[in-house]
């Protein structure tokens, strides 16, 4: 930062800069002219309030080899407090903490905790909204969604492994002694495989985006939604241990991300007893509802399972789905019988449009009757519908679920 970027800003920023800035920070560069003009003998003994702050010494001083990690992990050592880290990447305070909140971190006053990676960042989201490239408020999704999304992959990556890698293998050393070579180790694959994953799925969303029909479906889509929910899960809560409850909570969300991308779905959201997939065509979100009851009921381990599915326009935001027709999936689950699928009105007409379901059992005979007796081949149906009672459901009125299953 230059003393013309100092001397930049509201009398409100520069008070606050001169309070914040450490020693040899160049300071507001008029008020020290001024100051100087006016008492130039007096301002050698300015130098004491240019000293740097110390830290006082308590329990929330970071532990060294915790600081060593993150400077390991960074890549640079702490040296800017917010507001020095704002006025370095030329962006408000405001909006620096706004992108600071929207990552997911907590607000840390006056503290020098950041690095010259976060200024990079600060820049690099102002230069979009400067280019006209990205509106602020998308720029508050994009880090919103980011922090997000990374918060917890890094949960999930540390729970599933490092933990594990890490418990003390000799004796005298800590597990965080541990740690820091095995983190030097495996941090630059990780970070080559997470971008790798991240490209691969953005391509796989772009095409989902440019094959829309129009400008409205590009953000409001039809899509088959499915929820699938572990029967008396609450009662398994009480029942089971800790460790044997996250290993089966584990199970099921891995067997259910399995067989939702290895089919063609898409896996939204896991709930713990409860996932949530969508699908752009019917037929696949079938198959994955009743596949996962199939894969579900032969394994002895998993409680009983239940899967409703709905079909309709769905509003999607930062990788999630929203509407009536999610709200519709989701009720069709709580009415679902066990180790069955149940499905709405329009996935029925969609899977019968397709030709995966005749749109009745007579219909289905008499197309096979008049093909065996033209000498051709009947219609091959994937799946059957069975036309279950109507009744009302809290916040949609009265809909006619059907049951979904296996053509024989």
């Amino acid at each position: 930062m230059t003393a013309d970027d100092a001397g930049s800003g509201t009398a409100e920023e520069r008070e606050a800069w001169d309070a914040a800035a450490p020693d040899g920070a160049v300071r507001d560069t008029g008020a020290r002219e001024s100051a100087a003009a006016e008492a130039p003998e007096e301002a050698p003994e300015e130098a004491p309030e240019e000293a740097p702050e110390e830290a006082p010494e308590d329990e929330d001083q970071p532990d060294p080899i915790a600081l060593r990690l993150e400077q390991l992990i960074l890549g640079a050592e702490r040296r800017y407090t917010p507001f020095q880290a704002a006025r370095s990447a030329g962006v408000s305070v405001e909006l620096a903490t706004r992108f600071w909140r929207a990552m997911g971190f907590a607000d840390i006053g006056q503290a020098k905790a950041l690095t010259e990676a976060d200024v990079l960042a600060l820049r690099r989201l102002s230069g979009l909204v400067e280019a006209g490239l990205l509106s602020e408020p998308m720029a508050i999704q994009v880090a919103r969604s980011t922090g997000q999304t990374s918060a917890r992959l890094a949960d999930w990556q540390i729970d599933s492994f490092l933990e594990g890698l890490t418990d003390p293998q000799e004796t005298g050393m800590t597990r965080t002694e541990i740690a820091y070579p095995l983190v030097e180790l495996l941090l630059p694959e990780l970070e080559e495989f997470l971008v790798y994953v991240y490209r691969r799925q953005l391509a796989a969303a772009t095409g989902r985006v440019v094959q829309a029909a129009d400008d409205a479906e590009m953000v409001n889509r039809r899509l088959a939604v499915g929820f699938a929910d572990l029967v008396s899960f609450t009662r398994l809560t009480r029942r089971l241990e800790e460790e044997e409850l996250g290993e089966l909570v584990e199970a099921f969300e891995t067997t259910a991300a399995d067989l939702v991308a290895a089919h063609g779905g898409r896996l939204i959201k896991t709930l713990g007893d409860e996932v949530l997939y969508a699908a752009d065509d019917a037929g696949i979100a079938a198959e994955i509802g009743l596949r996962l009851i199939e894969t579900l009921t032969h394994d002895e381990t998993m409680p009983e399972l239940r899967v409703g599915i709905a079909f309709g326009t769905v509003t999607t935001r930062m990788g999630d789905v929203f509407g009536t027709t999610v709200n519709l999936a989701s009720r069709l689950t709580s009415i679902a019988p066990k180790n069955a699928v149940l499905v709405d009105g329009a996935f029925a007409e969609e899977l019968s449009r397709t030709g995966d379901a005749p749109v009745s059992e007579a219909e289905a005979a008499e197309a096979a009757a008049a093909a065996e007796k033209e000498g051709e081949e009947p219609p091959s149906y994937r799946f059957a519908l069975q036309p279950m009672w109507q009744r009302p459901v809290r916040g949609l009125g009265v809909v006619e679920p059907w049951l979904l299953s296996r053509r024989a």
